[in-house]
C-alpha cells in the first residue's frame, strides 16, 4: 500500500505542480507581450489560458499533499523534520500561489489592454519563489535528511 500511496503522490506532484510552475513562469512574459500590443487578442488569450491552467492545476494539486500525508503516516515519519519541513513550505507555496498569484493573474487579466503599469516583474517574482519553495520542497522528499536508505 506504501508504495502504491508514493507512486500516487509522486505522479501527482509531477502532473498538477509542474504544468502550474510552467504556465504560472510563462504568464509575465505574456502579459508583458499583451501590454505592448494592446489590440492583439492572441496575447490576451494566451493570458487567459495560462491563468486557466494555474487555476485549474493549483486545484488538482491538492491531491499532492493528500497523498504526501498518506505516504508519510504509512511509513510512520510524519515526525521526522524533513516532512514537517515540507509541509511548511508546501503550505507557504499553497498560500503563495492561491493568495497571490492567482488572484494577481486575475487582476492583470482584466486590466491587460490598459496603459497602466504591468504587474508581471511582480508576479514574475512571485512565481518564482513559488518555484523555488518546490523546488526545496523535491530536494528534501529526494534527500531526506535522517534517511537509513543511504541515497
Amino acid at each position: 500500500m506504501t508504495k502504491l500511496l508514493l507512486s500516487l503522490h509522486v505522479l501527482a506532484a509531477v502532473l498538477a505542480v509542474g504544468p502550474v510552475t510552467v504556465a504560472a513562469s510563462m504568464f509575465p512574459q505574456a502579459l508583458r507581450r499583451a501590454h505592448s500590443a494592446p489590440d492583439d487578442p492572441e496575447a490576451l488569450a494566451a493570458l487567459r489560458t495560462l491563468h486557466r491552467i494555474c487555476r485549474v492545476y493549483a486545484g488538482i494539486g491538492i491531491a499532492v499533499p493528500l497523498f504526501g500525508f498518506a505516504t508519510a503516516g504509512s511509513l510512520d515519519v510524519l515526525g521526522n523534520g524533513w516532512v514537517i519541513t515540507s509541509i511548511v513550505l508546501t503550505a507557504a507555496a499553497a498560500a503563495v500561489l492561491g493568495l497571490l498569484i492567482l488572484p494577481a493573474q486575475d487582476s492583470a487579466l482584466n486590466t491587460a489592454r490598459s496603459l497602466g503599469p504591468s504587474p508581471a516583474a511582480r508576479l514574475a517574482m512571485l512565481t518564482g519563489v513559488f518555484n523555488l519553495l518546490w523546488a526545496t520542497v523535491t530536494v528534501l522528499m529526494i534527500v531526506r535528511p535522517g534517511s537509513t536508505t543511504g541515497a
